[in-house]
């Protein structure tokens, strides 16, 4: 499932193509038919994320003229993009809410023929650009009280510059669940999934079956800080990078690594191999349904 690394920038890059324009919506698959027969011919407002939620807003605008300057991608990301409000939208919608879920993807494709109606449950594009939507877990039609509802069962997202890490705290504080289980809960940080929390739990050397309740909060300062690092460098390159720069290839003279998921990590689908740090093997299990890693030398910090 992709992290919320992921969804902000596909809301960076839904912006920078289709804010300020009209744009023509469809639903080829026929499964959202009804609701882009209502949105075709509009303008398209913005994109924004919540976490692992991307919602697209077409609330009527106060005048449909296109920005004459287009920002890019890292230019939207540095300027605070998603500094708006937690809770209640400002504006009325209607709003199309998407979880990509485990198979779902949101590709850039060239504005001329429908390819693969089948599976095609959207698609935006205008004259330049096109955005297609195949096998999400949600893709509805929503209005302003379903997205404050939503805004509001989730936890702060590393990612918001209105994210408040004490509504995270609180949920892991009181809890005796093991950190590892609570990062992946998005009631206490929106948008982390697997390889963010592996990651981190690593770089802060922090056992994952560590208690909630045992956690100091000194512990989920440098946690959530971490997050807040790395994060944005994921939205920014495509790609989760986590090793210091200490650690690397090109300090340490080992190979880069290769794996589809790219990026250089420490203990995420490293399992059987060296530690780039202590050199003992990199542990796995299944927890909770989900492959969890860690360094049993480097995470004994509970």
């Amino acid at each position: 499932m992709p992290e919320g690394h992921v969804i902000h920038r596909l809301a960076a890059e839904l912006d920078h193509a289709f804010a300020g324009r009209t744009v023509a919506v469809s639903s080829p698959q026929g499964r959202f038919a009804e609701a882009s027969a209502l949105l075709d011919h509009t303008v398209f407002r913005t994109a924004e994320a919540f976490g692992k939620h991307l919602i697209l807003d077409f609330s009527p605008p106060a005048t449909t003229a296109v920005p004459e300057r287009r920002l890019t991608v890292p230019e939207e990301l540095a300027s605070g993009a998603n500094e708006r409000h937690e809770g209640r939208p400002a504006t009325p919608g209607p709003f199309v809410h998407i979880h990509l879920g485990l198979i779902g993807k949101l590709r850039w494709v060239k504005p001329d023929a429908v390819e693969g109606d089948a599976t095609l449950r959207l698609r935006i594009q205008t004259d330049e650009h096109a955005a297609e939507l195949r096998g999400p877990q949600a893709c509805a039609l929503v209005g302003p009280e379903e997205v404050a509802a939503l805004v509001a069962a989730l936890g702060p997202d590393p990612l918001r510059a209105d994210a408040d890490p004490e509504r995270g705290w609180l949920r892991v504080h009181r809890s005796d669940r093991t950190i590892a289980s609570l990062l992946m809960d998005q009631r206490v940080a929106a948008g982390v999934g697997n390889i963010y929390r592996a990651e981190v739990l690593y770089r802060q050397r922090i056992h994952p079956d560590t208690p909630g309740s045992e956690l100091s909060r000194r512990a989920w300062n440098r946690i959530w800080a971490d997050f807040v690092e790395l994060m944005p460098q994921g939205v920014l390159h495509g790609r989760i990078d986590t090793v210091r720069p200490e650690d690397s290839p090109e300090v340490t003279g080992r190979d880069p690594r290769v794996d589809r998921h790219g990026g250089e990590v420490y203990v995420y689908r490293r399992q059987g191999q060296p530690c780039l740090v202590c050199g003992r093997e990199v542990s796995l299990r299944l927890f909770e349904g989900r492959n969890l890693y860690w360094c049993p030398r480097c995470q004994r910090r509970r």
